[in-house]
């Protein structure tokens, strides 16, 4: 499956949209987590753990849009967006969305 966030994939023609793809993934803090981010929230610098668990959220998410353009017969996404939100306090949501398409 290929995925891109440009519009179409060079050296081939889209042949048909199949809809849009979708996966989302929510996930929330813990405990260990936040006591190691607290202290590196007095010291500065990245928070390495709240990083790490946004890039596995963002990688479910991505799974998820390429099994539903899977389920509806595609060969690529196309056009891939990403969206994040905090649902409630400790926890938020990464929307991985794009076009489904055939090539030739």
């Amino acid at each position: 499956m290929i995925v891109t966030t440009t519009p179409d994939v060079p050296g081939r023609k889209i042949t048909e949209i199949s809809g849009i793809a979708r996966g989302n993934s929510v996930r929330a803090k813990h405990v260990g987590r936040d006591i190691i981010a607290a202290l590196r929230n007095i010291v500065g610098g990245e928070i390495a753990e709240y990083a790490k668990l946004q890039a596995e959220t963002r990688e479910m998410a991505t799974r998820r849009m390429v099994e539903q353009a899977e389920l509806q017969g595609a060969d690529a996404v196309v056009n891939v967006r990403y969206e994040s939100s905090m649902i409630t306090t400790g926890a938020s949501e990464i929307l991985a969305y794009g076009t489904s398409v055939k090539l030739d």
